[in-house]
C-alpha cells in the first residue's frame, strides 16, 4: 500500500479479473454501471473549530491528508462508503444479523445469516445485501434468498495478503456460511455485510474450529 500525490485529482483504479477480461474483449463489453464512494481515509477529529485564520480553513488538515492508493481487497476498502438519504431521515440505518457480531463453526459446520436493516422500514428491500466473506480457505458462502433482478452467484477477489485465499461475496437477502473441512487449527475470518441502497454494514467474526479425532 502506498500513498498517492493529493495535489492533483486522480483516478487510481485496480481491475478485477473479470473486468480485465471484459476490457480485453474491447467494444463495449468494459461499462461502468455502478461505482461507491467512501471515506475511511478521512478522520474528522481533526475538522478544527479553533484556527485562528476563521471558518475557511476549519478543515484545512484534512484536506492536506494523503490519499491511500486503491486496495484490491474488498474486505478492506470502501468500510465507511457514503450514502444518500432523504431529507425527513432522523435516524442512520444499522445493518443486524440477529444481534451477534461473534459466530463459532465447528469443522465443516453451518450457519444462516439472515440480515435486516434497524431504523428505516423497508431499507435494503428491493437490492437486498452484499455479504462479503475475508477467506475463502476458511468458509465457504452460498446465497439461501437471492435479491430479485440481482445475481446469486458467489464472486471472489485476488486477496494480497495470502495469494491461496480471496474474499468471496455474494448477493441476496439470506446468507449460509460453511466452515472448511479438515482444518488443522483453528481459524479466524471475518463475513461483512452491506446494505446495497442505505450503506449501512456490520461485521461478524467467525471462528472455524479445527476438526477433532
Amino acid at each position: 500500500m502506498g500513498y498517492l500525490d493529493n495535489s492533483s485529482v486522480t483516478i487510481d483504479a485496480i481491475l478485477t479479473i473479470k473486468g480485465r477480461e471484459l476490457l480485453a474483449q474491447g467494444g463495449n463489453k468494459f461499462n461502468i454501471t455502478q461505482f461507491a464512494l467512501g471515506d475511511d481515509e478521512i478522520d474528522y477529529t481533526l475538522w478544527n473549530t479553533d484556527h485562528p485564520l476563521g471558518t475557511a480553513y476549519y478543515g484545512t488538515i484534512i484536506e492536506n491528508m494523503p490519499i491511500l492508493e486503491a486496495v484490491p481487497d474488498e474486505t478492506q476498502a470502501l468500510r465507511s462508503k457514503l450514502v444518500t438519504l432523504k431529507k425527513t431521515t432522523q435516524k442512520i440505518p444499522v445493518v443486524s444479523v440477529a444481534g451477534t457480531t461473534t459466530i463459532e463453526l465447528q469443522d465443516n459446520g453451518t450457519s444462516t445469516l439472515s440480515p435486516q436493516t434497524l431504523n428505516i422500514t423497508g431499507a435494503n428491500s428491493q437490492m437486498g445485501y452484499t455479504c462479503i466473506v475475508s477467506d475463502n480457505t476458511i468458509l465457504g458462502l452460498n446465497v439461501t434468498k437471492g435479491a430479485p433482478g440481482m445475481s446469486s452467484q458467489v464472486s471472489d477477489a485476488y486477496n494480497m495478503m495470502n495469494q491461496d485465499a480471496h474474499s468471496i461475496s455474494a448477493v441476496g437477502f439470506e446468507f449460509k456460511i460453511q466452515g472448511m473441512a479438515s482444518i488443522a487449527e483453528d481459524k479466524k475470518a471475518t463475513v461483512t455485510i452491506i446494505g446495497n441502497e442505505t450503506g449501512g454494514s456490520v461485521t461478524i467474526q467467525v471462528t472455524v474450529k479445527k476438526k477433532t479425532l
